[in-house]
Parts: C-alpha cells; sequence; structure tokens
C-alpha cells in the first residue's frame, strides 16, 4: 500500500539550483543587502543566542565542523568543511549545509545548501563590518585573492557601502582575470594588479582573502598606511593567518565572538589577553568603532554561527510562496507518536 507523510513530516529543501534561481528572482545585491541587513539585526540582540566556538574535526587536509546557535525560539546549524588542497583538484574548497529547527517542537523547518549562502553571507558580512568601521568618504577596495569568495566580497561592498572602484590581486593572474571578468558588467570600476603592493596603493578598504592553510604573511607592516580598513577573512583556522603580527599589534581589532577567533582568527599570533572589541557592541552603540581619521581598523572575520543563522532565517522567509524549494519527507511522523514499529511494519 501507499502511505503518504502527514504535513509536519514535510521540510522545505533548497538545492543549489533553487538557491541560484531565488538569488536571480531577487538580485544579487539586493539579496546581499537584505543579508547584512538581517546579520545586524541578529548582532543587535547578540545576548539572546546560545554561543560557542565551532566543532571542528581537523586533518592533514582540512577540516569539518559544524556551527549551532539559537535565539530560544530557532536553532540552526551549519556543516561545513575547509580543505584547502581541493582546489588543485577541481574541487570547492568549501561546501556546506544547513538546517533551521523550531525550539518548541525540535522539528526542522529548513534544509539548505550553504555552499553558495554561506559565500554570500560572507561579503555581507565584511560589507557589515566595512560599514562600521572604514572611513565614511571610503572610496576604493584592495581585493587580495581572487578565488571563490572575492567577487562576493566585492558586490557585497558594493552594495552595503557604495564603494566600487576595485583593485585586484592574486599570486595566481588567471584567478584576477577571472574575477575582473566575472564583475565587469556589474558597475565596477576595476584595475588588475601584479603585487599586493600595486593593489592596495590608493585603497581605502583591504579586503585579504587567500585559501593556503598555513601561517602566511599575505600583509606585511609596511604595506599598510594610516586610516586604512582591513577585512581578514581568510585566516579561519588554528595555524592559518594572512597578516603580519605588527599589522594586528597597531591595529585597533574587531572580531565576532572571542573565544573563537583566538583560536582561529589574526589574533592567534598575540598574546591571549591582546585587547579586541566585539562587533555587536558596535552595532548597538555600546562601543565606538573607528575613533580617528588615521586609526587602522581590523576585522579579523572568522566566521560564527549567528550569520549562517541570519542567513536561514532569511532564505525560509524568502521562499515562502515560491518555487524555489521542494518538499522533502525527513522526520518519521507516525499517526501514534508510541508506534513507530507500527509504522514500518504497515509500510511493508
Amino acid at each position: 500500500m501507499t502511505l503518504k507523510a502527514s504535513p509536519l513530516a514535510m521540510v522545505p529543501f533548497v538545492s543549489v539550483d533553487n538557491m541560484m534561481r531565488l538569488i536571480h528572482s531577487i538580485g544579487i545585491e539586493t539579496f546581499m543587502a537584505d543579508l547584512a541587513r538581517e546579520i545586524e539585526h541578529d548582532f543587535a540582540r547578540w545576548e539572546l543566542f546560545d554561543k560557542t566556538p565551532r566543532l571542528g574535526s581537523h586533518s592533514d587536509v582540512g577540516v569539518i565542523e559544524l556551527m549551532p546557535t539559537s535565539d530560544g525560539e530557532l536553532y540552526g546549524f551549519k556543516y561545513v568543511n575547509g580543505h584547502p588542497k581541493n582546489m588543485k583538484e577541481g574541487l570547492q574548497t568549501v561546501t556546506a549545509f544547513g538546517v533551521l529547527a523550531d525550539v518548541y517542537t525540535g522539528y526542522p523547518i529548513l534544509f539548505s545548501e550553504m555552499t553558495v549562502l554561506t559565500a554570500l553571507r560572507t561579503g555581507a558580512m565584511s560589507a557589515v563590518a566595512t560599514k562600521h568601521l572604514a572611513s565614511p568618504d571610503a572610496k576604493t577596495m584592495a581585493m587580495i585573492g581572487n578565488g571563490a569568495q572575492s567577487e562576493f566580497q566585492c558586490l557585497a561592498i558594493k552594495a552595503v557601502c557604495g564603494i566600487n572602484d576595485i583593485r585586484l590581486y592574486d599570486i595566481d593572474p588567471e584567478a584576477t582575470k577571472k574575477c575582473a571578468a566575472n564583475l565587469a558588467d556589474l558597475g565596477f570600476t576595476i584595475t588588475t594588479c601584479t603585487t599586493p603592493e600595486e593593489a592596495i596603493e590608493g585603497a581605502d578598504v583591504i579586503t585579504v582573502a587567500t585559501a593556503d592553510k598555513d601561517m602566511q604573511t599575505i600583509l606585511t607592516d609596511n604595506m599598510v598606511g594610516a586610516g586604512v580598513h582591513i577585512n581578514a577573512i581568510g585566516g579561519d583556522c588554528p595555524g592559518k593567518t594572512e597578516l603580519h603580527r605588527d599589522i594586528v599589534a597597531r591595529s585597533t581589532v574587531f572580531v565576532e565572538y572571542p573565544p573563537q577567533t583566538r583560536i582561529e582568527g589574526e589574533i592567534q599570533q598575540m598574546p591571549e589577553d591582546h585587547p579586541v572589541t566585539e562587533l555587536w557592541q558596535v552595532i548597538t552603540g555600546a562601543t565606538p568603532g573607528r575613533t580617528s581619521a588615521s586609526e587602522v581598523t581590523l576585522f579579523d572575520g572568522v566566521g560564527f554561527a549567528i550569520e549562517d543563522f541570519s542567513a536561514l532565517r532569511y532564505v525560509h522567509k524568502q521562499i515562502k510562496d515560491t518555487p524555489f524549494y521542494v518538499d522533502i519527507d525527513l522526520i518519521a511522523d507516525p499517526d501514534d507518536p508510541r508506534d513507530l514499529f507500527g509504522m514500518i511494519k504497515r509500510a511493508g
């Protein structure tokens, strides 16, 4: 006989294909500007959330992590990997999926791809930091590292901060060519550069997003002038950094969640008591952001679960009454909650 799942057992699933269709229906810059607002909204109520550093399983070639959080009404988590060696094998460095659930029942209400969504929310997070920390008259950004994340960073900064003068550099010229081609018709003034020094010349904002899992020195201290804002987002696990420690030492450092960033971010190079400011405090007005035109501000961004929660909640709202998801039979839901075996038996 044929058994139909009850409505409670059906969970909306957003595939990669449907995520891309949803993005196109909204517009990618609008999508990221919306995500930035969702993140700001949740950071403004930071103290409501459960918070824990991501749970990582590290290997010689990468890491697999879970990133959970809850605001007491909804619960979300993301499964994500980070395997820098994948790029040389023609694979994505980062892949992910996520779940949003109702705290009252414990039932999931959304299952979604998050490889694309993570790229979008990472760009949106850098844009939020730039909005609150960069000079108000910032006009030019250097994008150091032109891999999979670079276009999202540029588009989010443009959508949220109005910066469309972009200077691109990557150790691989083909990556720079790819990034420039992808951004060519999207309203940017683009300069491709052959050295990082050339890229940061005249830049008000420097975003660094490289993939190597190593203690790199992509920027040295003499390369960073007064008044610059830096988004350092590539250093996102133990033993992986992008900035010389002297840059960190003379910058005002802003982070998402200190217990996680001190393990994974640029500040892992520094003493345990190195001063940092939590970005949510700037967003709420509890703490100032930039305090002078000459100050070097550093957003040491490693990605935090609340950002993924914001992204999942946004997608859950946006797919309502659209064709951009399918219902999947994910939850066993027998007529009698005590009779799970009977449900299996009757199905035979």
